[in-house]
């Protein structure tokens, strides 16, 4: 399975070899890890929760993938993780993974996947603060702009 979706912490080593493992014409391996951070916002992070509907968030991850496969059609594997549940600062939330013979479509298409799990994910986070407060994290305009900047010109 190339995108999954899991409460458990993963391997990056491991996944980069299990993707590689005997392809000799890949040139490029890109990740991308994103992590819970402490601060936002100036305010001590404690945890955040994040939730899903776990049958549209896996669809909609398998959807950005094709979209990215079908836009480069030298990719040569891909890998999407995303986490749920309660996370701590440190902890991984997400991996991409793109291999390619050449490093650009690997560099441009790990890009555009990431792109679009920020602004088209079906994840709803909630961090809980030092001061004791749970607030859901609201969308970000610039989320969005960078996924636009993908569109084909008209």
């Amino acid at each position: 399975m190339t995108v999954s979706l899991q409460r458990d912490d993963f391997d990056i080593s491991a996944e980069i070899d299990h993707l590689v493992d005997g392809r000799t014409s890949v040139g490029a391996v890109v990740t991308f890890t994103g992590l819970v951070r402490d601060m936002v916002r100036d305010q001590r992070i404690l945890d955040m929760t994040l939730e899903h509907y776990p049958a549209m968030a896996q669809n909609e991850l398998e959807r950005i993938e094709q979209q990215a496969r079908s836009r480069w059609p030298a990719l040569t594997g891909t890998r999407i993780i995303h986490r749920f549940g309660t996370l701590t600062p440190g902890d991984r939330i997400v991996l991409v993974i793109t291999l390619s013979s050449h490093r650009q479509v690997a560099f441009e298409a790990a890009e555009f996947i990431m792109d679009f799990l920020k602004s088209r994910a079906p994840f709803w986070k909630k961090e809980r603060t030092e001061q004791g407060e749970a607030n859901w994290v609201a969308a970000k305009d610039e989320d969005d702009e960078a996924r636009l900047r993908w569109q084909h010109p008209e």
